[in-house]
């Protein structure tokens, strides 16, 4: 079936799940440090525009962290389930520090995330906010795990094969991979661009319609203080990832330049547009500016960039998808920095939150940050094809032994639970993104004790107190 085979539906279906699953963590790592912001904003400044932002995002947050965890636990089972024989190979080295993401990370987050979700008006103030701190760091913690692991599939060390398996020597090593600093960096900085264009998304969407109030204001104005600040640190940051991956990763480089081949001792151009085609060993309809490539990649205007001739021809990653997926991540970064910038001036001439041109391009912005991460995370993993470890297993050699119709049903299956009930979820979530935040709704109420109120012990019930009401009056009238 166009001519696929059972090692491509494989890795088509972990793609499918990594690509619902990180959407979830990168709102997660966002949100939960926004939270702690706002609560100890609102502890200092006793404004109470900040504690109703806290409780109205507190609720969204419970909703994305949720379906987080579901998402993330079927793509541990893919490990053994499709990729065994990498599971065989590589597991004493990615099944530690997947485990050490649990026992650090996310047993912080789970002990922790009850008292923030319901313990409001249940434990002290600074309890309280201790508890909202230690689960931001908890998501920090979990994504340093992560990776950690996954870097180290990019740029292995520290280990020794035995028996045709990896063994591990030294642990610091293979934590702080060469590849590990820069890919951190990046990933949570993007989680937290990301999260700044969902929350000023969110607030266009509301003053737009006519909802003016302090904390949809207060939203807008810090997600484009953060656009302003942390859109262009992300790409210096890009800029240090990619001069280790031109060192370690030379081929995804070319891959993601489209570059075939050099031309004497020419200076690498920069091709701006094109459409490489891997049977021909070319990039068609190139858009190219001279010397560039070079002035990027290498700092200098006469050094060469490797190219994708230097390579065998079943060593090179598919340069068409890397190189348009790059582009996209690339552009899209390109347009946060002028968002940032055209909301500076607007704040300057005190039009920030009227101006509909830049409110509309707010709004379209929303999804933004989440497509440049799938388009960065597609470059980095197709990129390093046609290794699973860079080096040392193809990915060829890692699948399971299952048949092209075992592969076909369970990745169809996937599709449709994953749309109906992510689906369901997200759907949920842009309810409550539309309600918008509610004046006084952190208003302290007696919700524990003998006879009274009690809230269950639920994650996700944190986020449905309108739903919970509505059903007991219901339930009165009939």
């Amino acid at each position: 079936m166009f001519g696929l085979e059972a090692l491509d539906l494989a890795r088509i279906q972990f793609a499918f799940t990594i690509s619902f699953h990180i959407l979830f963590p990168a709102i997660t790592i966002g949100l939960a440090s926004y939270l702690a912001v706002l609560e100890g904003l609102w502890l200092k400044t006793h404004n109470d525009t900040y504690r109703d932002l806290y409780h109205f995002w507190s609720k969204i947050f419970a909703v994305n962290f949720g379906m987080g965890v579901v998402s993330g636990l079927v793509m541990a089972y893919q490990f053994g389930t499709n990729w065994s024989r990498f599971s065989d190979f590589a597991g004493s080295v990615t099944g530690p520090l997947l485990t050490y993401e649990v026992l650090t990370a996310f047993f912080l987050e789970a002990g922790f995330l009850g008292v923030m979700l319901f313990g409001w008006n249940k434990v002290g103030r600074g309890l309280h906010f201790f508890a909202t701190v230690m689960v931001a760091i908890g998501t920090l913690i979990s994504t340093f795990w992560i990776l950690a692991s996954n870097s180290w599939m990019q740029t292995p060390q520290g280990f020794e094969i035995v028996n045709g398996q990896v063994i591990p020597t030294d642990w610091l090593a293979i934590i702080f991979n060469p590849s590990f600093p820069y890919r951190l960096m990046h990933m949570a900085t993007a989680a937290f661009v990301a999260t700044a264009f969902f929350v000023g998304s969110s607030a266009a969407w509301h003053l737009l319609r006519g909802k003016d109030n302090p904390a949809i204001r207060k939203m807008l104005s810090m997600a484009m203080w953060m656009a302003l600040i942390v859109a262009p640190i992300q790409a210096v940051i890009g800029d240090f990832h990619g001069l280790n991956t031109l060192k370690h990763q030379p081929a995804k480089i070319a891959a993601i330049e489209g570059h075939w081949e050099n031309k004497g001792n020419e200076a690498t151009p920069l091709i701006l547009f094109g459409w490489p085609d891997m049977k021909e060993e070319k990039t068609r309809f190139a858009v190219e500016i001279p010397y560039l490539g070079s002035l990027i990649l290498t700092h200098s205007l006469d050094k060469q960039v490797p190219a994708l001739k230097e390579f065998p021809p079943e060593d090179r990653p598919n340069s068409t998808i890397v190189f348009w997926s790059f582009r996209v991540m690339v552009g899209l970064g390109m347009l946060m920095i002028f968002t940032g910038l055209w909301s500076l001036w607007l704040r300057k001439h005190d039009t920030l939150y009227t101006s509909r041109p830049f409110l509309y391009l707010a709004l379209w912005m929303g999804p933004s940050g989440l497509i440049a991460i799938l388009a960065g995370w597609f470059t980095t993993e197709i990129g390093r094809q046609p290794w699973v470890v860079y080096g040392l297993m193809r990915t060829a050699d890692a699948s399971s032994n299952h048949s092209f119709m075992q592969m076909s049903i369970t990745l169809i299956l996937f599709v449709v639970v994953y749309f109906a009930l992510f689906g369901a979820g997200l759907g949920y979530m842009m309810r409550l993104v539309r309600k918008g935040p509610k004046i006084d709704e952190g208003k302290e109420t007696n919700d524990g004790g003998p006879g009274q109120k009690r809230t269950p012990a639920r994650p996700l019930s944190a986020a449905d107190d309108d739903h919970a009401d509505a059903g007991q009056s219901l339930t009165k009238e009939i």
